[in-house]
């Protein structure tokens, strides 16, 4: 059976990065003897004529996608285009959004044939073998699916007592040079689970109340086979990796007994910390610990069930900065009960931790607790389209604040740092800047450029030159274009490209009498630990 899994586009400020639970998914199916394709469309680009020509080369049994809430319209649109294209594919559909809102999902597309709900690694082997006779879908637990007019929800699906049974994420299924090139972190999760109850996360329902922990030497075995791609900075994103400290322990010094040398950030509890446990995250090369605090009222945090005091936040990140990380905060705007007067002891809260802070909106996703309680709250939904679900603009209000007013305070916050970030751009530009400001205006403009070279396809469609190949005038030849295309800076687009030359995501080839350019799949290097 072949098995195409779709990587749907992600924007680029929400630092796409290689997708985790696509590869799980697709390592399932591999696993259950499936030849497994995935169609990356977050570092290529996507169009439906692009879908359609690599759909009649693999010939797929079944097209299967994953989506969060903000890209799940994308996602969807792009299974319709597959069964319309070729009938008789089966699709699927998994994820935290389409997990949640089943019937909503196969009601609006009825192209769509199979939603997987919850973990889809137990699902997969019973349903491959049944794929093909729809008679046997209602014995397969975890799966919605239509039955005439009707839709049936089989058995939810058991959750994955033992994390140590899977396989790992099949990332040599996804072009690792460009993700490579783009060069954000790569992310592992050590467990799935959490006890806690908070209204606004889909956490809980999705991966269950219970921490369930993978060996910590399969951990490191992952991080090994991640650092052999030439990667060197990886992002622990489960939330409770740091919440005991034998567990950090344990990983930590598989680490050191390795003698494995990377950068890594992770997620935390602000009541889970504390200075031992970031000591030794700080000696294994941990530099930065990110904490959801989401309010700086503590009425508003017991509300949503956070579990955690402002002292104990401030107790957190001190000692984050005393152990010589970076240490952000994050916080949740138009929460139930917010208030113009919540929204200033916010602010004044954030800025008195001495750590860097972000504003997120309140984006009550399929699952939630606030959007399926809504009316126990103060708090009303707005739309539910899920194009709005994009945290660009509030789209919730409460008796006390409407979302206009959300939106003005998070733009506030905004603008200043964007004013501060347009005065280091112009110096910049006026050569005023110091050695440290110039680099980050340039990482700036790089990843911009980048992600455009990416998700445009630009080096396919401008890497075809004439003549014969010689290195250093078609790489110049190549720059011009991109420069014309882009309208870029010459320096910074010529920079880039050497470098991705030089580590080998880029490679050339004669073809019909000229020369092109081609991204290598994962470029995957040979791995000695110092």
């Amino acid at each position: 059976m072949k098995v195409a899994i779709i990587a749907p586009p992600y924007p680029l400020e929400e630092a796409p990065a290689p997708p985790l639970g696509v590869t799980y998914v697709a390592a399932a199916f591999e696993r259950a003897g499936a030849d497994v394709r995935i169609f990356d469309y977050i570092v290529n680009r996507y169009t439906p004529e692009k879908l359609k020509e690599q759909l009649d080369r693999f010939r797929p049994d079944v097209v299967g996608a994953t989506s969060v809430t903000l890209n799940f319209i994308g996602a969807a649109e792009i299974l319709r285009t597959a069964k319309r294209h070729d009938p008789r594919i089966v699709t699927l559909m998994g994820g935290p959004h389409a997990s949640f809102s089943e019937r909503e999902t196969l009601t609006a597309y009825p192209e769509i044939d199979v939603v997987v709900r919850g973990e889809g690694e137990k699902t997969i082997p019973e349903l491959m073998p049944r794929l093909e006779d729809r008679r046997g879908w209602e014995s397969v637990r975890g799966i919605a699916f239509r039955q005439g007019t009707d839709i049936v929800l089989t058995e939810p699906q058991e959750l994955i007592a033992d994390l140590n049974t899977l396989p790992l994420p099949a990332r040599h299924l996804l072009p690792m040079s460009r993700y490579r090139a783009l060069g954000y972190p790569v992310s592992i999760i050590t467990g799935r689970g959490c006890p806690y109850a908070c209204i606004f996360c889909q956490g809980r329902r999705m991966v269950g109340k219970k921490f369930r922990q993978r060996d910590h030497s399969l951990v490191v075995d992952e991080i090994e086979e991640i650092l052999s791609y030439g990667i060197d900075r990886i992002n622990v994103a489960d939330d409770l990796f740091a919440s005991n400290l034998e567990r950090v322990k344990a990983v930590c010094g598989e680490i050191q007994k390795r003698g494995l040398k990377f950068t890594w950030s992770a997620f935390a509890r602000a009541n889970t910390v504390d200075r031992e446990m970031l000591g030794i995250m700080r000696e294994t090369g941990c530099d930065s610990i990110s904490y959801g605090v989401e309010s700086g009222n503590q009425e508003m945090l017991d509300r949503i069930k956070k579990k955690i005091t402002l002292e104990t936040v401030r107790e957190a990140v001190n000692l984050g900065l005393e152990a010589g990380m970076v240490v952000h905060t994050s916080f949740i705007v138009g929460l139930p009960g917010e208030s113009p007067e919540t929204l200033k002891e916010t602010q004044a809260f954030a800025d008195s931790l001495g750590a860097m802070y972000g504003y997120h909106y309140l984006t009550p996703f399929p699952g939630t607790t606030v959007r399926e309680q809504v009316d126990q709250f103060d708090l009303e939904i707005l739309t539910d389209d899920w194009n709005r679900y994009d945290a660009n603009s509030a789209i919730v209000r409460t008796s006390k604040i409407s979302p206009e007013e959300i939106t003005r305070f998070v733009a506030d916050f905004e603008n200043e740092i964007n004013e501060a970030w347009e005065e280091q751009i112009r110096g910049y530009w006026e050569k005023t800047n110091p050695p440290e400001k110039d680099l980050h205006v340039e990482g700036f403009f790089r990843t911009q450029f980048v992600f455009k070279l990416l998700s445009e396809d630009l080096i396919e469609r401008y890497g075809r030159l004439p003549g014969p190949c010689f290195p250093e005038a078609s790489l110049r030849e190549l720059c011009a274009r991109l420069v014309e295309a882009t309208g870029g800076n010459e320096g910074i687009i010529r920079k880039a490209m050497q470098r991705f030359v030089e580590a080998g995501y880029i490679k050339q080839t004669s073809e019909d009498g000229g020369c092109r350019w081609y991204w290598t799949h994962n470029n995957r290097v040979d791995f000695h630990p110092l």
